[in-house]
């Protein structure tokens, strides 16, 4: 069984060595490179807290129950740390030859003892009116025990020996935080004549004046060291009276998450390690020996803030404004008159949050309805429903609170929100709601009209510059009529709904996927046109990948294009040999879900905002649009088959589980085509959609 199926976890390591390789790749900008190198990190930091966490906690509990891989969670979690190890000291190989090139352009980490005799002043000026009143030195010792030690937070590791002690008595063991709110890299004002960019980390200056801390003590070994704790949330929705008051318990909880993985630098000293690894009751098998500075986050904003250095970069890409919308004041009227499919980043994200602002100032707007999963920070829209509301529109929010990693700003949004008049749910018990949906409904002449935006991706302006997503803006009156029936449902009590057009997960999406598999394995035997394309983030369905495996048999040709995990494994013989399975890792991350069904000569094409995973089909309230109009939909078989025939940034997933360049396949090699730039050229030049062909 488990030869016909790879393991997820294993595919997403796969994934974040893609990543890796991003970063490894010499024809990629070198402050693009290190920006990679922020993004494993990140990604690790996420897979550790969530997914290794979750094997650990299973493994403790000795389930030796394999899954369908045919891994029990003890020995897959033996074979993550491995390859995550291997990972590790691969990242930091890079990050070594990254800074090497760096210093050749001008761009340069220093110790303390490097600084200049001015800059040694300056940093200390430095510490002592920025540093030195937040640290808290935590002495460990019979009468103060082991302090709580925040996940994914830097702190030194500190050993003394007291100025008056005995020479042969056990040192003293204390902990101490580098701050999270300070910056983590500084810049220094180079000398006179010297050009160079040079930075110096916080922990540094830290370790330098340390002795200033601890009077009659002498530090004897000052480590750094980084927790990462179980993150993942279990919540009681049923038997929660108030869910936000019990995310915010919840989070407050997270803070106590069981130890996953520890983090120490080289030559960490043993004695302190031992004292760590039995206060988290951490095996070996958790601890990562770091060679260089813990956490290489901090990257991803030094490869932004660097001034002057644009050749070290990707070319600037400067979203466009939609065509469509261009030479209009009223988005209402292009959108009633045709379909608008929208295309970020190369297009602006402004549209749509143009399509809120607009409706919430139009008189004529009667009511907003919205699904948000994932904000930014600053939300040009939360800030739109908010206006909406106190001009006396009827607002409604389905706003996710448990949206992993985002729960405190949703929690933050939706105080903000009801504050404001509007009407907010929390979303329905057991489920996730993670379709993208705006609904905005108008008064015109004698009648309601409805406008509906859909997308494949986050209501979030920020990301939205750095992920690729497709958006349709909508006034079918079908598509209108499905939008306020799931609204319905989900702040009320309607029973499931006949789609006229939707498909909607839970109850829906999954059987009519299905449907539509088996449709196309019946136009392949009966010898009619018989394709399936499909553009998603991840693919570990189990069911899902069995109806694959069987239109494959039935001659159904599939070619899937999945960013990240896919457990499916192609072009094995007598089984996927239909099928074929590549990953595009650029600069932006791939995450729109597109799906092409051949249907004979009676083409389908859908956006969702759903992947084909399990939890996806079966946890989580998704939706999935058809596109009706024929030249959008020609449009976005061209945008599949433009990506389709990347072969600089696509890897091939291979039947023995690895990925290849499509280049490195051998003769005969093509012309280079890197569909992002590609993309992102012709929007340079003012060139308009029919530049997809």
């Amino acid at each position: 069984m488990s030869a016909i199926y790879m393991n997820r976890e294993l595919s997403w390591l796969h994934f974040n060595r893609r990543v890796l390789e991003e970063a490894q790749d010499s024809s990629t900008p070198l402050l693009e490179r290190i920006k990679f190198l922020a993004i494993v990190s990140s990604n690790l930091d996420e897979f550790m807290s969530v997914r290794a966490a979750a094997l650990m906690d299973q493994a403790k509990a000795r389930i030796s129950k394999k899954d369908f891989t045919g891994y029990t969670p003890g020995g897959l979690l033996c074979r993550i740390m491995k390859r995550t190890e291997k990972l590790v000291a691969d990242q930091y190989r890079a990050f070594r030859g990254s800074c090497k090139e760096l210093e050749q352009q001008g761009i340069v980490f220093l110790t303390f003892d490097e600084l200049s005799q001015d800059q040694q002043q300056a940093m200390e000026a430095y510490y002592y009116e920025n540093v030195f009143p937040l640290l808290t030195p935590m002495a460990i010792d019979q009468c103060r025990p082991f302090p709580l030690v925040h996940s994914q937070n830097l702190y030194l590791s500190i050993l003394l020996k007291h100025d008056f002690g005995t020479p042969n008595e056990e040192p003293y063991f204390a902990i101490l935080q580098v701050p999270s709110n300070l910056d983590r890299v500084i810049r220094l004002n180079s000398p006179a004549g010297d050009r160079r960019t040079t930075y110096i980390l916080l922990e540094e200056l830290i370790k330098r004046w340390l002795p200033k801390l601890f009077s009659d003590y002498t530090p004897v070994a000052v480590d750094v060291f980084r927790l990462t704790r179980n993150a993942d949330l279990t919540i009681d929705e049923e038997g929660a009276e108030d869910l936000l008051e019990e995310m915010e318990k919840e989070l407050r909880r997270r803070r106590w998450g069981t130890p996953v993985r520890l983090e120490i630098v080289r030559c960490f000293h043993p004695y302190a390690l031992k004292l760590i690894m039995e206060e988290f009751e951490l095996g070996s098998g958790s601890i990562f020996t770091i060679d260089g500075p813990i956490d290489l986050s901090f990257l991803m904003n030094l490869s932004s803030s660097l001034p002057g250095q644009d050749q070290l970069r990707y070319l600037k890409a400067e979203p466009v404004y939609p065509q469509e919308f261009m030479e209009t004041d009223d988005l209402f009227k292009v959108i009633r008159q045709r379909d608008v499919l929208v295309f970020h980043p190369y297009e602006s994200f402004e549209a749509v949050t143009d399509f809120i602002a607009d409706a919430a100032n139009d008189p004529a707007v009667m009511a907003i309805k919205m699904t948000l999963y994932r904000v930014s920070g600053d939300s040009v829209i939360v800030r739109s429903l908010a206006l909406a509301a106190e001009a006396g529109k009827q607002v409604t929010v389905v706003l996710e609170l448990k949206a992993r990693f985002d729960e405190e700003r949703n929690i933050a949004w939706a105080k903000k929100l009801e504050q404001a008049g509007c009407h907010v749910i929390y979303g329905l018990v057991g489920l996730k709601t993670h379709a993208k949906v705006a609904l905005i409904i108008r008064q015109e002449e004698s009648s309601l009209q409805r406008y509906v935006h859909i997308g494949t991706g986050n209501y979030n302006d920020k990301t939205s510059k750095l992920y690729t997503d497709i958006g349709l803006f909508t006034s079918h009156p079908r598509i209108g009529e499905d939008v306020t029936a799931m609204f319905n449902e989900m702040t009320g009590y309607s029973t499931p709904h006949d789609w006229k057009a939707l498909c909607v997960a839970p109850s829906h999406l999954k059987p009519a996927l299905f449907e539509y598999i088996q449709r196309e394995m019946a136009h392949a035997k009966a010898g009619r046109p018989a394709r399936i394309i499909a553009k998603m983030n991840s693919l570990s369905h189990r069911e899902m990948v069995d109806q694959l495996y069987e239109a494959s048999l039935a001659g159904v040709q599939i070619d899937l294009l999945i960013r990240g995990i896919c457990v499916l494994r192609p072009g094995v013989p007598g089984l996927s040999e239909n099928i074929t399975v590549r990953s595009i890792v650029d600069r932006f991350l791939e995450h729109s879900r597109v799906f092409y069904f051949k249907n004979g000569d009676e083409t389908q094409v859908w956006l969702a905002s759903a992947d084909w995973m399990t939890r996806n089909l079966t946890r989580r309230i998704e939706l999935m649009c058809p596109i009706y109009d024929t030249r959008l939909q020609e449009l976005a078989v061209r945008y599949l088959q433009l990506q389709w025939n990347d072969n600089v940034k696509t890897r091939q997933l291979m039947p023995n589980g690895k990925y290849v360049r499509i280049l490195s396949e051998g003769p005969p090699v093509r012309s280079q085509f890197d569909s992002q730039e590609q993309i992102l050229s012709w929007k340079r030049e003012g060139e308009d959609e029919t530049k997809l062909s």
